[in-house]
């Protein structure tokens, strides 16, 4: 099993999107103040069961762990050489933690990362393998490896404990909403630390292009067709109400956000420091 440590050259965090320690900070007051005033149930038992969930969810990753033993197979010199060089290359980028990265055999267009102990577990659905080359790949390596650098993993575990504490249908909505909120901000955050570790804004955004459209051979024209579609996606009312549940925000505003950071003194600050870890 191979994991991919972090490099002691430069690692940072400064790439976090600037709202969401702050939506962060709203969800957990709004959280415990519904659990306060409205759940059914004392605060003493609210915190063993935010306790509970947590640890069911360390419980859940060991098993998912496992399942990915059976099932996955794990990036390495010997079983994925040329992934695991990338990894490598990526982790130290980023400066990130020690991770382990699996591939799984899925046709759904995705990848996702948890744990709450060190190495954390990145896990990629083959089909990414199917329309993204190298440098998409990398992109979506280091989005995943920006949520373990960020702390995304163990704040879900949490901050989901408190949001599932047992409450009326109404204010379960409305914790859910609030959740999502902060979960749709990290994934702000997590692209830029994929956009930071390809080192090429072009090639984020093909990645994303990608994830939505599924196309695999995206020319310059074709991208072009790709972006004006996407960027209807936010037109539809239905769009919008959807994304209120949605852990992650459409694909335009993910774009758009991406743009939004090219175009700063900090991302061209620390885009120059990372390039320099290799």
């Amino acid at each position: 099993m191979a994991s991919f440590p972090f490099s002691s050259r430069f690692h940072t965090t400064a790439y976090r999107f600037p709202n969401e320690n702050l939506i962060l900070a709203i969800t957990i007051v709004v959280i415990l103040l519904l659990i306060a005033l409205t759940v059914p149930a004392t605060v003493c038992l609210s915190l063993v069961l935010v306790l509970g969930m947590l640890v069911i969810s360390y419980f859940y990753s060991r098993s998912q762990h496992q399942v990915l033993l059976k099932q996955g197979q794990p990036v390495n010199q010997q079983t994925m050489p040329e992934l695991s060089s990338l990894a490598g290359k990526t982790a130290n980028r980023l400066g990130v933690e020690p991770v382990e990265v699996f591939v799984i055999p899925n046709r759904e267009l995705n990848a996702y990362t948890f744990g709450l102990s060190t190495p954390k577990t990145i896990v990629l659905n083959s089909s990414l393998f199917d329309v993204m080359d190298q440098d998409e790949i990398q992109f979506v390596l280091g989005h995943e490896m920006g949520h373990v650098q960020l702390g995304h993993t163990w704040l879900n575990s949490l901050v989901g404990g408190m949001a599932g504490i047992p409450s009326p249908p109404e204010i379960g909505l409305l914790l859910v909403l609030i959740f999502r909120w902060w979960n749709r901000a990290c994934e702000y955050s997590a692209d830029r630390a994929g956009m930071l570790a390809v080192g090429s804004p072009r090639k984020a955004v093909s990645a994303l292009v990608k994830l939505y459209t599924g196309i695999h051979n995206l020319s310059p024209a074709s991208l072009e067709r790709a972006l004006v579609s996407i960027e209807t996606q936010d037109d539809s009312l239905w769009n919008n109400l959807n994304e209120l549940l949605a852990t992650h925000p459409m694909i335009v505003r993910r774009i758009e956000q991406l743009q939004h950071y090219i175009n700063t003194a900090e991302y061209r600050r620390l885009q120059s420091l990372v390039n320099q870890n290799g």
